[in-house]
């Protein structure tokens, strides 16, 4: 997008996983984008709450229109520019894809991402391993990465962090490379890429993450 195009402000958190998937879905598109960056460790500004009245990331302003939650977001801007995120609505095909994401992204979140620790990998291995059996590298044979690679790479992300932080057992971990062999390869070309990395501030997170959690600010 040229210097005409909408203008788009996120308000964000670089610390929030949320609001990290709004920042991938930009960093894809290759959307210029003004940034203003909410204090989520103490009560939201007022002026925020009239943005969004939930005082949760991501939020953006779409030419002085407001859109908020981070899946509304990310797929409004998806749908809005034509890319390698979604293909395009219009056929059944496409729509036969586009549900595919949609799937994935639901099975990460209602069977993986809640049961962190307790039977990781046998859920792994049950619910997320088949969907990736085509990803070359990336979700539905794509060479680059997806819907669903944006919404739910933050959580990959924090998934690795978090075992090599002392936030999780570095047990976890354990089994990926033969026992998921797909979604190892998966996870470590999602966690490389630079729409993923490029506000990924690891070390803040995890002092941030400890501090909440009231584990302590050493890392």
């Amino acid at each position: 997008m040229g210097s005409t195009g909408p203008a788009i402000t996120l308000y964000t958190n670089h610390r929030c996983p949320w609001a990290h998937r709004a920042h991938i879905v930009i960093k894809e598109l290759g959307l210029p984008y003004d940034e203003v960056i909410i204090d989520l460790d103490k009560p939201r500004e007022p002026w925020y709450l009239e943005v969004n009245p939930r005082g949760l990331v991501p939020s953006i302003k779409y030419n002085n229109q407001i859109l908020t939650e981070s899946s509304v977001v990310s797929r409004f801007l998806a749908d809005a520019y034509p890319s390698h995120l979604v293909p395009n609505t219009g056929d059944a095909d496409a729509a036969f894809k586009r549900a595919r994401i949609n799937f994935f992204v639901d099975t990460w979140f209602d069977k993986i991402n809640p049961f962190l620790v307790k039977d990781y990998l046998a859920k792994l291995k049950k619910e997320i391993e088949p969907l990736l059996q085509d990803a070359a590298p990336f979700f539905g044979g794509s060479g680059k990465i997806t819907l669903a690679e944006a919404l739910t790479a933050p959580f990959v992300a924090r998934l690795y962090s978090f075992a090599g932080n002392g936030l999780l057992p570095g047990s976890v971990l354990e089994g990926f490379e033969s026992q998921t062999p797909k979604f190892d390869e998966w996870a470590k070309k999602v966690v490389a890429q630079e729409s993923v990395n490029y506000i990924y501030d690891e070390q803040a997170i995890i002092a941030g993450t400890k501090k909440r959690l009231g584990i302590g600010a050493k890392v």
